[in-house]
């Protein structure tokens, strides 16, 4: 990493123009990837990134730029560029550098560093053995390990430095079911901040049988109905309607601008009286978590919702400025080559009071939206539509035969008032976020929950 007396020349030339603050990420990531595509390798590639970004603020202004060359007259360079931006007069000039020690949570016991490819390789086989047998018509199992381990260093004019180490480690299997001229598939991927020993504590060989019998499942389901009815839609993954439909819009990037349909709600209700969610960065070991976020703040539990009344918002320092609010450790990047803004860690619905078996009992017709796939919001209006992976129908009261096909249509501040029940089995799932600051890891979660009267759309003939 850079040292002290480097970074504070480069600071102190972005303020030279009348900059506010200013900011240095630094990073060095390792990444390694191998793919089993039907038992054989087709892929092992192993990277490094390595760079900064500089980011300047003044008032309600930002400029950002970044380097993988970190010599001195580079970044200087850089710094000159950006600060070009502004034209006035120095207001501040750098001090002394506090650094401040780095937390120790969300490790590994064991470093992916002391991982071979051996051992990469047999969790694999593993894996694609184990889907494989599930039944002969699976006809293609395709298994992938991605690990990483980030070093990065954050230096700001207010003469503060942190530094973080974030490793993580995730598994992808695609299980491919065919019969005639149907195919089908389904995806498994879970991951962690953890070493090799995480695949062992979820059982990665239960996972990938889970992955092929819900492939063959989907193989002989019939065509979803469409319609007005009732959803109930399972937890861990179902969890990502939540993220998508309300979290983004939750976020300052969107609601410091007032493109949020959630701007200006804070302490009104957004949702059901069942309903209470929270972001918490602070999970331990957990996929989206951290030490600190990526301008050094402290990751911490946010409630968001809480018995349906609006709490707070994802805040970062600059968006904050607009806002008058305090950054809440929820500030994130791809990489340096990205300017950070608010994003989600692991995001959630908490628990509530009624079983799934409860849930599914009350609900006379509907759609069991067990498994989700993924969609597309528009955070102003709230707006989305949602692929339903694995679905069942529900007939008086219970769940009967499985359908395909089927699609969640509405918006987020409709669905969250239509949430009446919700049940006491939470659980998260990984995925990847994207947003204007690049792709990120986060977890969603849920419990069961129940969905009044949400439009589904389908190819099996209208709901009688």
């Amino acid at each position: 990493m850079l040292s002290k007396k480097l970074i504070s020349k480069v600071l102190d030339k972005a303020l030279s123009t009348g900059g506010d603050f200013a900011e240095l990420f630094e990073e060095r990531t390792i990444k390694n990837n191998i793919t089993l595509d039907n038992g054989k390798i087709t892929q092992s590639t192993s990277a490094v990134v390595s760079g900064a970004g500089l980011r300047i603020l003044k008032e309600l202004q930002s400029v950002y730029g970044y380097t993988n060359d970190l010599t001195l007259k580079s970044l200087t360079q850089l710094a000159e560029s950006l600060s070009s931006s502004f034209g006035g007069e120095r207001r501040i000039s750098m001090g002394v550098i506090k650094k401040h020690a780095q937390g120790k949570h969300h490790r590994p016991a064991i470093q992916w560093a002391d991982v071979t490819k051996q051992q990469k390789v047999e969790l694999l086989q593993k894996a694609y053995t184990a889907c494989k047998e599930v039944d002969p018509r699976i006809v293609r199992v395709v298994v992938s390990l991605a690990d990483s381990t980030s070093d990065v260093q954050i230096t700001n004019s207010d003469n503060h430095q942190y530094t973080d180490t974030r490793s993580r480690g995730r598994i992808s299997i695609v299980a491919y079911a065919s019969d005639g001229d149907k195919l089908e598939t389904f995806h498994e991927g879970p991951g962690a901040q953890k070493g090799i020993e995480y695949f062992d504590e979820i059982d990665v060989i239960e996972t990938a049988r889970q992955a092929g019998r819900k492939a063959i499942t989907m193989l002989n389901a019939e065509e979803c109905p469409s319609g007005k009815m009732d959803v109930v839609i399972g937890n861990a993954f179902g969890g990502v309607i939540f993220h998508e439909a309300c979290g983004h819009s939750l976020e300052a990037t969107a609601v410091a601008k007032n493109m949020s349909v959630f701007a200006g709600k804070l302490g009104t209700q957004i949702a059901s009286k069942v309903v209470s969610a929270v972001d918490d960065g602070t999970i331990e070991n957990a996929w989206g978590s951290g030490n600190v976020d990526d301008e050094g703040n402290k990751t911490q539990k946010t409630v968001l919702i809480k018995n349906g009344i609006l709490q707070n918002y994802l805040v970062d320092k600059f968006n904050g400025r607009r806002m008058n609010t305090p950054a809440n450790g929820a500030c994130r990047r791809e990489s340096y080559k990205f300017e950070p803004t608010s994003r989600m860690s692991n995001t959630f619905i908490l628990n509530g009071k009624s079983t799934p078996e409860e849930i599914i009992s009350k609900t006379k017709y509907g759609l069991y939206a067990k498994s989700m796939g993924g969609g597309s919001v528009n955070p102003v209006t709230g707006d989305f539509n949602f692929a339903v992976n694995e679905g069942y129908l529900i007939e008086d009261g219970k769940i009967t035969k499985p359908v395909k096909g089927a699609t969640l249509i509405g918006t987020g501040a409709e669905v969250l008032m239509n949430i009446d029940m919700v049940g006491n089995d939470l659980l998260r799932a990984q995925g990847m976020c994207g947003s204007s600051s690049g792709s990120i890891p986060a977890d969603v979660g849920q419990p069961t929950i129940r969905v009044r009267n949400i439009t589904v759309g389908g190819r099996g003939g209208a709901v009688q």
